[in-house]
């Protein structure tokens, strides 16, 4: 089984605390697995990211893609209706985040999510905004798996974070893929899988 390490508000503290001892004006970079990646998030160390889970139907489910360089495929099972939900949910997950806006972020988060705690989430989020000046981008976004009940969604994802009180900033980036279970109706994020780049 592939190894998944669970990054934490911890990690993110110590790691921006040693990038604000760094001049203002300085931008930070590490390749070090203290990256920041989402709360939540299972890094992946390996080549490529791969997870078994248990689906709402209780059938195993695969979550992954590889990292040998070959083009992401799209699912193509995927209905028109669904699709757009899909992804205004995706954008929705993405935009709330950058403009720092927790209430319409947490609507798009499960409330009994697999992969991480709702409650710690929300604290996370919560310090994250009060904290630092925040944006991830998203790019190459494909649904690259689809049932009626769970859906994956592949990205490319930048992080860049600047500390209000020093200034200090902090970029990253990776493959992400982002699993969106329906609830009530509504694709909601269950879980999320990360590799840095």
């Amino acid at each position: 089984m592939k190894k998944l390490v669970k990054f934490g508000f911890l990690a993110l503290i110590s790691f921006l605390l040693l990038a604000a001892c760094s001049s203002q004006d300085e931008e930070v970079n590490s390749s070090s697995a203290g990256d920041l990646v989402p709360q939540g998030a299972g890094q992946i160390e390996t080549h490529s990211a791969t997870e078994n889970t248990e689906s709402t139907e209780g059938q195993q489910t695969e979550v992954g893609f590889e990292m040998s360089g070959e083009s992401i495929e799209e699912a193509a099972n995927v209905p028109q209706e669904e699709q757009a939900a899909i992804l205004e949910a995706f954008s929705t997950y993405i935009e709330a985040f950058n403009e720092e806006d927790i209430d319409t972020y947490m609507s798009v988060i499960s409330s009994e999510p697999k992969g991480f705690s709702y409650e710690t989430e929300h604290q996370f989020v919560k310090d994250t905004f009060e904290q630092y000046d925040t944006e991830r981008i998203a790019e190459d976004v494909t649904i690259i798996n689809y049932t009626e009940q769970e859906a994956q969604v592949y990205a490319n994802i930048g992080i860049n974070l600047a500390q209000s009180s020093t200034g200090g900033k902090f970029s990253s980036s990776g493959r992400q893929v982002t699993v969106f279970a329906k609830e009530d109706g509504n694709w909601l994020v269950t879980s999320v899988y990360f590799i840095r780049d």
